[in-house]
């Protein structure tokens, strides 16, 4: 028996079960997950059969197996590209059309470019940036709520995604606004907007943050994630949060987050009250971005979970490092401020990984950055161990 199932990397054939377990080099990928409960992180460096990853071809291979099973447990399905996606940009405004099983959507991102000729970087920012961008590089200003709806838990099925694919899609709103990143960035690609599309960021902060992550580990053509203040659901990992949670902190978990609003698949709720059954988690999550630059900004907040993010983005840092690129993500987490306002001291880390991966500017610095209010050991949250990849 053979079935297709679509990935953010690929759409490739699935095989039976039994092969998977033989011809592992064929980056066949599993279309069920397991569920053993497992108080600590799962080991990104063996596959769901028991296989370890071994060379680079294995790394990419299990990246698109850890994709699958977020996708299946966590956030829904994420539909290929369309067969028309079209758009045309009058001033600032980039309208984007969409096509699909005889069904049309429109929606529009505004643009504010540099000054000067382009093609320029530019940060896709959910509703508006939080954070500092630079003058050298644009700004695309996406209302996501438009294309999922984000109010309450009767927001679930609303928005322009769910008029393209139907209000009983799988797809939770963080999935539904990665999608249309890419659709935003399959624009950039066919017209002449004084963007450049292989210079693409993307930023979010709280929900938007969430939704940040998960756009730059499912789209590829991004090329740095600047995801801020994402706590649980973005860059906390729901297995550390419970464990903060059990410790008495008022932290933000996945048995909360389900009853909140509509970011996730309805297929999350079976995991909620037991997310140590999960087959991934975000730690996971954030390595799908690598090898591209990833550099998650926290706050000292409960709610957001200071130990679970640093624990979380501190052992994704050692991943990065265990697949060869280790200065190619960072984390930094600085508290008294506000939520979502962007404090001075982290400037300097937010300019190097611009330069580096927007701006293409070989000499930038972003090696070892990460740092913490909170201290953290990982080896409290994790019983394997770190190779190096060949």
């Amino acid at each position: 028996m053979k079935y297709s199932i679509v990935l953010p990397f690929l759409a490739t054939t699935v095989l039976s079960a039994p092969l998977v377990q033989e011809r592992q080099a064929d980056c066949t990928v599993p279309t069920s997950f397991p569920t053993t409960a497992n108080s600590k992180l799962p080991n990104p460096f063996v596959f769901f059969n028991g296989n370890k990853v071994a060379t680079q071809a294995d790394w990419t291979c299990k990246q698109k197996e850890i994709a699958a099973a977020l996708l299946s447990q966590e956030l829904g399905d994420l539909p290929a590209k369309p067969s028309t996606v079209t758009g045309t940009l009058s001033g600032s405004t980039l309208t984007i059309n969409v096509s699909q099983g005889g069904k049309s959507i429109s929606f529009t991102a505004s643009i504010k470019k540099p000054s000067g000729t382009g093609p320029h970087p530019a940060i896709i920012a959910y509703g508006g940036a939080s954070l500092p961008v630079p003058a050298t590089v644009g700004t695309i200003t996406l209302d996501n709520g438009a294309i999922a709806v984000q109010n309450d838990k009767g927001s679930r099925g609303k928005g322009k995604f769910f008029d393209l694919y139907g209000s009983g899609h799988s797809a939770g709103a963080l999935i539904a606004w990665s999608w249309a990143v890419s659709r935003i960035i399959d624009v950039l690609e066919t017209v002449d907007t004084g963007i450049d599309p292989k210079r693409i960021g993307v930023t979010g902060c709280s929900r938007n943050g969430k939704g940040a992550m998960i756009a730059g580990a499912f789209e590829p053509r991004v090329a740095l994630t600047l995801p801020q203040e994402s706590g649980s659901g973005g860059a906390a990992c729901w297995r550390i949060s419970d464990s903060e949670k059990a410790a008495g902190k008022n932290i933000q978990t996945a048995s909360q987050i389900v009853t909140e609003n509509v970011w996730f698949s309805p297929n999350f709720q079976a995991f909620s009250s037991k997310a140590n059954t999960l087959a991934t988690d975000h730690h996971e999550l954030a390595a799908l971005v690598a090898p591209r630059g990833l550099m998650a900004f926290e706050n000292n907040i409960d709610w957001l979970g200071p130990v679970s993010t640093a624990g979380c983005m501190k052992t994704a840092r050692a991943i990065y490092k265990a697949v060869g690129v280790p200065d190619n993500m960072g984390y930094s987490m600085i508290g008294g401020h506000n939520h979502c306002s962007f404090p001075s001291g982290q400037q300097p880390e937010l300019t190097a990984f611009i330069n580096k991966f927007l701006l293409n500017q070989s000499s930038a610095n972003t090696a070892g950055i990460e740092r913490s209010t909170a201290t953290v050991d990982i080896t409290k949250y994790i019983d394997w161990t770190f190779p190096t990849i060949a």
